[in-house]
């Protein structure tokens, strides 16, 4: 999918936040300034949170009061081969809400539970070209 500015980006995460459901987790992959907050922003929104959501960088995560609770992780300042588990990514307390992970490649291969990829690809100052994955999905 391509976008032409944040708003449509914006606009299509708002959708994909709708068919959101606890344990689901979302790794966003892209540059710096690629858009992950942007599209983390509109999934928040489409779970129906209208609170302030920014990158978690200094404090790796934010949790998001909602139902279901949306857990938002910043894994940029994190070593290669970070463990999933070191950052708090405990699989029975996050499958209680929606899991959104930015810079997910730092887990290396300790990636367990990840239900969905979306990568986001910088085309000019306003355009992006974004492919969403659903993991285990039926093809």
């Amino acid at each position: 999918m391509t976008f032409n500015s944040e708003q449509e980006t914006y606009d299509w995460a708002v959708g994909f936040g709708k068919t959101l459901k606890p344990g689901d987790m979302v790794a966003l992959y892209g540059n710096l300034g690629a858009g992950k907050t942007v599209i983390s922003r509109g999934v928040c929104k489409g779970l129906g949170f209208d609170g302030n959501v920014c990158s978690p960088t200094y404090t790796l995560l934010h949790e998001y009061p909602n139902d279901p609770p949306i857990f938002h992780y910043d894994l940029y300042r994190l070593e290669p081969g970070t463990d999933i588990c070191e950052v708090g990514l405990e699989p029975d307390y996050l499958g209680k809400g929606i899991t959104l992970i930015e810079w997910p490649e730092r887990l290396e291969e300790n990636t367990a539970g990840i239900t969905h990829i979306i990568k986001i690809e910088i085309l000019s100052e306003t355009s992006r070209e974004v492919t969403l994955e659903k993991i285990g999905a039926e093809p």
